[in-house]
């Protein structure tokens, strides 16, 4: 079975998911990070990455102390409230990407970033791994200069490591108008674990991070 194949299968199975605990009337499942009540608005601050497949950015971000919410979603292009199918098509010039809410005196922007480039290969243009197109590209879309000059100084920072031997190819673009994706796709990992572990592997995900990272990208 075609890698692309597979995503759509889980992705549909997820869907049917999603609709039978609907009727149900069981909740949606609440973020591993988030602590709602400990947070007013005025407190948080916004963070969008692109990173490849938004499951996998999501769970990660959610797992991160200070983290409130992250939500997966289609960013970067011109096509007004795209579905799925859509974006997935390559045509709309979307991303698919990751709007993170944080709470900035428990986790740094600077931190976010850390984070962001041990998930993704910031030298590849045309996708993530076994997801190609330009709806899998990596982008930091920063909301204001200070998130800007972070972000390009990361940047920088990580290309001149040595650390991957080819040019580092990641955008850092101003944020524009973010959709949130379908509602099954949100906290994946969660509503289904079993067909997002069989993503990772099919996907060749991990494999490819432990090679870069070793131990340094604190995912399991």
């Amino acid at each position: 079975m075609g890698f692309e194949v597979m995503r759509e299968r889980l992705t549909a199975m997820v869907m049917l998911l999603a609709l039978g605990t609907a009727a149900m009337g069981i909740g949606a499942v609440t973020s591993a990070a988030g602590e709602p009540d400990e947070w007013a608005p005025g407190d948080l601050a916004t963070a969008t990455f692109a990173g490849g497949c938004f499951w996998c950015t999501e769970a990660a971000y959610e797992q991160l102390e200070g983290v409130h919410e992250a939500v997966s979603g289609y960013t970067g292009g011109s096509v007004e409230d795209p579905t799925y199918q859509q974006v997935s098509s390559g045509t709309t010039g979307h991303a698919e990407a990751v709007q993170v809410t944080y709470d900035p005196t428990r986790v740094g922007y600077d931190e976010l970033l850390d984070l962001y480039w041990v998930l993704i290969d910031p030298t590849d243009a045309g996708g993530q791994n076994t997801d190609r197109g330009t709806q899998y590209r990596t982008a930091v879309f920063y909301h204001d200069d200070e998130q800007r000059a972070l972000a390009e100084a990361s940047r920088n920072a990580l290309q001149e490591s040595g650390r991957f031997d080819e040019p580092i190819v990641t955008e850092v673009l101003e944020a524009g108008p973010f959709y949130h994706a379908e509602e099954y796709h949100q906290d994946f990992y969660l509503k289904a674990p079993e067909y997002y572990e069989a993503y990772l592997a099919g996907s060749r995900h991990d494999p490819f991070l432990d090679a870069i990272w070793g131990d340094e990208n604190g995912q399991d």
